[in-house]
């Protein structure tokens, strides 16, 4: 009987022992993905981002970064990230096209005079105009903030100097019909694949050409699939943006939700530095590869892609005129 006491005594001694130990708060991890390589300025940032929302939270929140398209395309990406299966994702804005059409007016060729003007633009009233647009959409994406990836330009295996030079070259765009209407007006024939297939299909001439940045270029090594020439229409300057998955978005406090906010901030900022660092590197790079880049006559390849703004500005027509007014 005495050893049943002692027992119980023991016993409820411990479990009160136990309830007085502190209990460590569960830490969330957030899957984060770009299909970006490691070390890339967009990958960074993120990265950075994450170390701060881990510090300011004493740990309950851990960033795990995904980088160089491991969890899926940016197509297939977006669709996880909209579930909660990732949290956290840097996409280029071409594939919210469809989800979210607002968004096109970014994505119109030629929408903006440079990238000076596009920083203005998405700094601004304008930018944060689209973020909340996206926010308050049906995609199930909370829009965190831009980054920049400057301007994408045509590298091809021929020399391009006026859109009649692109006549028959299959040239790779985003999957947005936006884009291959972009392309087809430029003179070229659009076609919609991946960016982790783009590789193999430069190197397989299943394309002829593709269009991106130079550290694009450099990093995606598609540099070395017989493409000799980089010109430099700059067709395009469309910002990208990093969401995070409302469903996550949802189970943070309103504090975290703040953190995470004024840490976005300062990655976009954070990211801007680092991307005009790369470009100048890998621009350097590129031509000791033997990347000869080329000036063109952007008159000739904006009045083709008049009939592309037509299409798809309408709809944005007092929009266009803000972002136009943009100094």
């Amino acid at each position: 009987m005495n050893f049943r006491r002692n027992l119980i005594s023991s016993t409820a001694a411990a479990l009160l022992t136990l309830a007085l130990i502190p209990v460590a708060s569960a830490q969330t991890v957030l899957k984060a993905s770009d299909v970006h390589p490691a070390g890339y300025p967009n990958v960074v940032a993120i990265e950075n981002m994450g170390k701060k929302l881990e510090a300011a939270t004493g740990g309950r929140y851990k960033l795990q970064m995904f980088a160089g398209g491991v969890l899926g395309s940016e197509k297939e990406v977006v669709e996880q990230t909209q579930i909660g299966a990732i949290q956290i994702a840097r996409i280029s804005l071409g594939i919210l096209g469809p989800v979210v059409p607002d968004v096109n007016v970014f994505n119109m060729p030629f929408v903006f005079r440079d990238e000076a003007h596009m920083r203005s633009v998405i700094d601004g009233p304008v930018g944060k105009e689209i973020l909340d647009k996206i926010t308050n959409s049906p995609a199930r994406l909370v829009a965190l903030g831009w980054m920049d990836s400057g301007s994408r330009s045509l590298y091809t295996k021929k020399e391009i100097k006026s859109p009649a030079d692109l006549k028959g070259l299959k040239i790779r765009v985003m999957g947005n019909p936006l884009f291959v209407d972009t392309m087809n007006a430029m003179g070229g024939n659009g076609i919609t694949m991946g960016h982790n297939d783009t590789y193999s299909a430069l190197q397989t001439g299943v394309v002829d050409g593709a269009e991106n940045n130079p550290p694009t270029l450099f990093t995606a090594n598609h540099y070395s699939t017989g493409v000799k020439f980089y010109t430099q229409t700059t067709h395009l300057i469309i910002p990208e943006i990093f969401v995070m998955s409302k469903v996550t978005w949802d189970k943070m406090s309103k504090d975290d939700q703040a953190s995470l906010m004024k840490f976005a901030r300062e990655a976009q900022m954070e990211q801007r530095a680092m991307w005009d660092k790369s470009v100048a590197e890998y621009s350097a790079k590129l031509q000791a590869a033997g990347i000869q880049f080329k000036t063109v006559d952007k008159k000739a390849f904006y009045d083709a892609t008049a009939p592309v703004r037509a299409k798809y500005g309408s709809q944005f027509a007092d929009l266009i005129k803000r972002i136009e007014a943009v100094k």
